[in-house]
């Protein structure tokens, strides 16, 4: 009887995640995702692959760690989707009241306070780590989920 399991072999860490726009209560769709894994503290990163976030806000598809991954980083290239979303037919970005208000300074391109959000966190073999990023033009919260 054969279970799959190789003597001295270790299964590797899994990782997933989902971008939510809080500032507009829904999923944040198309946002690129790259990953990128090292074996220790303080050793070289090595890229690993790459998705983009679906309708529902998550990527299905990250690839899967190498064996001796100690640490994670999810690149998220949150810049085009924020400008799409506070440039949109309403213009501007959400202001308390719900209306939208111009940050473009000018009239010229929306600036983007957080063009790019970049998460490390330590992992652990065998285990799986959702890690959801709470998205809005001027914040973002990120934490580890289920």
């Amino acid at each position: 009887m054969t279970s799959g399991h190789h003597p001295g072999r270790r299964t590797p860490p899994s990782v997933s995640t989902h971008v939510l726009d809080t500032s507009l209560g829904r999923p944040a769709a198309a946002v690129p995702v790259t990953v990128h894994a090292r074996s220790g503290q303080s050793g070289a990163w090595t890229e690993i692959g790459a998705s983009r976030t679906d309708a529902d806000g998550r990527c299905k598809d990250l690839p899967e760690l190498p064996e001796d991954t100690a640490r994670v980083r999810l690149v998220f290239d949150t810049a085009a989707y924020l400008r799409a979303t506070t440039t949109g037919a309403d213009g501007g970005v959400p202001a308390p009241d719900g209306t939208r208000q111009d940050s473009t300074g000018g009239g010229g391109e929306t600036a983007v306070f957080f063009p790019e959000v970049s998460l490390v966190f330590a992992v652990a073999p065998g285990e799986h780590y959702h890690v959801p990023l709470l998205l809005s033009p001027f914040g973002y919260s990120v934490y580890r989920g289920s």
